[in-house]
């Protein structure tokens, strides 16, 4: 445990305390931790969890949608320049299961809780599903907008079912991607070869959560 982690900067202080608590999330498959536990995890006194965590029953959803939250603006971020909603879909799908490779922990965490209430209501805001809307109202995608919850549940649901194999080791991200991606976009009612040369377009950088974003 360290020396002092009182004088940490409030902002680093519980963004330590958040990583802990996603570990612990994550690797106990519960949304409720004890006070002792983030401090052993997060090496911190528990005077110090106590002087940065409000209410330790809500924390699970503070760091549920502040990494949603963050994970949304990193990938949006990343579609300058590109407006086809199909194209957008596939990038956003593709980052997600490539980050759940690269970070398997915040992967597992998503797997885990990614269709619990406080990630759904973040996505269910997001510009994702404003995508989804505008390629249904242009003909883009041949569903209806009274699909649509049914699409956001599907897009949602397929992205998640798509990082176990990753995180298994059962598959690569690439082709766990690419396929959850074709699948998708055929459900929205594009052409196969179309929808399948899509998910195998390049994947640009997923960019960091800088100060710019």
């Amino acid at each position: 445990m360290s020396a002092d982690t009182h004088t940490l900067p409030t902002t680093q202080a519980r963004q330590r305390i958040h990583a802990a608590a996603m570990k612990l999330f994550a690797e106990k498959g519960v949304t409720r931790v004890t006070i002792s536990e983030l401090a052993s995890a997060a090496g911190m006194a528990r005077g110090t969890i106590y002087s940065h965590v409000t209410d330790v029953d809500t924390l699970f959803e503070e760091v549920a949608v502040q990494l949603s939250g963050e994970m949304i603006i990193r990938v949006v971020s990343g579609f300058a320049g590109v407006e086809d909603p199909a194209m957008r879909l596939s990038i956003g799908v593709r980052q997600y299961i490539r980050r759940a490779h690269e970070e398997p922990l915040w992967g597992r965490f998503m797997s885990r809780f990614g269709l619990n209430t406080a990630l759904t209501r973040a996505l269910q805001a997001s510009e994702p599903v404003g995508d989804l809307e505008s390629g249904i109202a242009s003909g883009r995608y041949s569903v209806g907008l009274e699909q649509l919850p049914a699409m956001v549940g599907l897009l949602a649901g397929g992205t998640l079912a798509a990082m176990l194999p990753v995180l298994d080791g059962r598959s690569t991200w690439r082709d766990a991607g690419s396929d959850a991606v074709e699948l998708l976009l055929r459900a929205l009612g594009l052409d196969p070869a179309e929808a399948r040369a899509i998910a195998r377009s390049e994947l640009p950088p997923l960019p960091a959560l800088g100060h710019g974003l």
